[in-house]
């Protein structure tokens, strides 16, 4: 059918509407489904078998070369994957509205047939005399009512036809004529959606490939919104998505993934192993978006999506837990969230969030990252497996050339954060298969600002049994019982030297809140201390190391000092997380995950 009507649709006729054999168009759409899950079963064995087991048994060069030509066959039968599952979506998508209007058309033949009305082969109805005329009494005479494709272009004159039968006949033309409209309109749309899912000629998926990738999909979204996107459930709990999911056939969830990766993968509730496979080809399409644009923020992004991509698809190491990608994005400052082990099969799943100018960019992807799997390396030492989390899912405040910003000063997205934060753990605990599994929100410099924001909220962060701050200004409350696991459940990082976590708070200093604007906390820190009372405020709260604060302070490095050969050093801020500068921070911190905080190294508090 489609390819052969014109947009007026003046070739199609309603007797060759319902004639259309929808059941052949779905049997297509089924045939490059098998295609397309072919293809993920080669990818699948490509990267899960030939990869690993060659570069475990070969070295040399021509193993490499060897590794290199698997990777890239891999990536084409992604492509693959990708372009036959649109496919498959936009045949189905076409005979979902080509029944629709089938069954419009049908219901006017039904009612005309009831009626004794004739419709004609053009869609005009004949209808027979009837009623009676005001003079002689005798039934009115028939006629022909011929429909209106458009109604709303036909304005109303105003006349009514004696006959009563004229309007039920001019009721059944239109909805003949409309359905006979829309049908051809839909024909005429999916033929060109058909026409452009034609991939480049040759055996190789350049990058410009990935680019046209990215437009057959957003083409194909906006032509199945009706078929496929009005299900996801958006605005449901994680709970209630993750029974949506496991009520789907296997064909629609291999829909929902090939058209919709960028939503399914971050749907809150939704298996890992699904939220990893949506996320990956996403990734694809939006490396490909990407690269078809010539502006600084998206040439940043583009560069954090290749290192990810890069680090997905390496062999992990002895000892290193596997990847998954449960969320990614190019909205505001980016979004990703990796995990290092399954969070949907470990007993002990940390999530950790990062804070202040953290963004999607290449030293997020190599530093931030490291963080997780750093620490989910040492956890998983200590007993149960564990899975640990980099968690980007909101705009962490951003301060270029080291100005604070205003968003730093009235914590607003803390509270942003933490509100979709909670959601993110809800259903990391939803989806555990775990009976009880033990969890723990990591919150580091504004990141422990937005772990307090989710705690804060009515019934605290589901799921979390403790709470790790390192490099804190303060998570928003005075005392560790305000965040809702019990002030032995709270725990504290703060080096000697971080200058962050002394940052003075605007009631101690006048200057205070200028310095901490316009100048960045070391200013503030430096400048605002004069002025220190000695109290144990900080800049959003209570000092979390401060022992009215009430949490359990534990043991990490001191950090270097913020002068060094007269020159400011601020590195104390951000080496909580590496083992080889502070292996205190990290042990301590992997035991709290790892369900032993019984055995961690205390230090006095402040």
């Amino acid at each position: 059918m489609s390819g052969r009507i014109g947009r007026a649709g003046s070739a199609l006729t309603w007797s060759a509407l319902r004639a259309v054999k929808c059941a052949e168009l779905e049997q297509a759409a089924d045939g490059w489904g098998r295609v397309s899950n072919r293809a993920d079963a080669v990818r699948d064995r490509i990267e899960g078998e030939l990869l690993p087991g060659l570069r475990d048994t070969q070295k040399g060069e021509a193993p490499d070369a060897a590794v290199r030509g698997l990777r890239r066959l891999g990536k084409n039968f992604q492509y693959i994957y990708t372009e036959c599952g649109l496919l498959r979506t936009t045949l189905n998508s076409l005979a979902h509205e080509i029944k629709t209007q089938q069954r419009v058309l049908q219901g006017a033949l039904d009612d005309a047939a009831a009626l004794r009305f004739t419709v004609q082969a053009d869609g005009s109805v004949t209808y027979p005399a009837a009623g009676e005329g005001l003079i002689d009494g005798k039934p009115l005479a028939g006629g022909t009512a011929s429909g209106v494709p458009n109604p709303g272009m036909v304005p109303p004159t105003g006349l009514v036809a004696p006959n009563p039968n004229a309007g039920k006949a001019q009721d059944i033309a239109d909805r003949v004529a409309q359905a006979v409209r829309a049908a051809a309109d839909a024909d005429w749309r999916y033929a060109r959606i058909l026409r452009s899912l034609k991939a480049h000629e040759g055996l190789g998926v350049p990058v410009a490939t990935w680019t046209d990738a990215a437009a057959d999909a957003v083409t194909v979204r906006d032509a199945a919104r009706g078929y496929l996107k009005g299900a996801i459930p958006h605005d449901a709990s994680p709970a209630e998505r993750k029974a949506w999911w496991a009520g789907l056939t296997d064909e629609q969830r291999e829909e929902y993934l090939a058209v919709y990766p960028d939503q399914i993968g971050n749907l809150d509730g939704i298996p890992a192993l699904v939220r990893d496979a949506a996320n990956r080809d996403n990734l694809q399409l939006l490396m490909g978006k990407l690269e078809g644009r010539d502006d600084a923020d998206s040439a940043t992004k583009l560069a954090a999506l290749r290192e990810i991509d890069r680090q997905l698809r390496a062999v992990p190491e002895v000892g290193e837990p596997p990847m998954y990608l449960l969320g990614i994005g190019d909205q505001g400052n980016g979004r990703a969230i990796v995990s290092y082990g399954n969070p949907d099969t470990s007993r002990n799943v940390a999530a950790y969030v990062p804070g202040l100018n953290t963004s999607l960019d290449k030293e997020f992807a190599e530093g931030d990252l490291k963080r997780a799997r750093d620490l989910a390396i040492v956890a998983n030492r200590h007993g149960a497996p564990a899975a640990a989390i980099t968690w980007l899912g909101y705009d962490a405040p951003q301060s270029p050339d080291g100005l604070a910003s205003l968003a730093v000063a009235v914590g607003g997205r803390a509270n942003e954060g933490g509100s979709t934060f909670r959601e993110f753990m809800n259903g990391m605990e939803v989806a555990n298969e775990n009976a009880d599994p033990h969890m723990t929100a990591i919150g580091h410099s504004y990141g422990s600002r937005t772990v307090g924001a989710a705690a804060q909220e009515s019934g605290g962060i589901p799921g979390v049994d403790e709470i790790v701050f390192v490099g804190s200004p303060g998570v928003g409350v005075d005392s560790a019982d305000d965040l809702g696991v019990g002030r032995e459940h709270v725990f504290v990082g703060a080096a000697a030297n971080d200058i962050v976590t002394k940052v003075p708070s605007k009631e101690e200093s006048a200057t205070g809140l200028v310095e901490m604007l316009y100048r960045g906390p070391a200013a503030a820190y430096i400048l605002g201390g004069l002025a220190d009372g000695g109290d144990d405020d900080v800049w959003f709260g209570r000092d979390p190391a401060s022992e009215s604060f009430g949490a359990r302070r534990f043991e990490v490095g001191d950090g270097p000092f913020v002068i060094e050969k007269g020159k400011l050093n601020v590195d104390a801020h951000s080496e909580y997380f590496d083992p080889e500068i502070d292996r205190a921070s990290v042990e301590n911190m992997a035991l709290i995950i790892a369900g032993h905080a019984g055995r961690i190294k205390g230090e006095e508090p402040r």
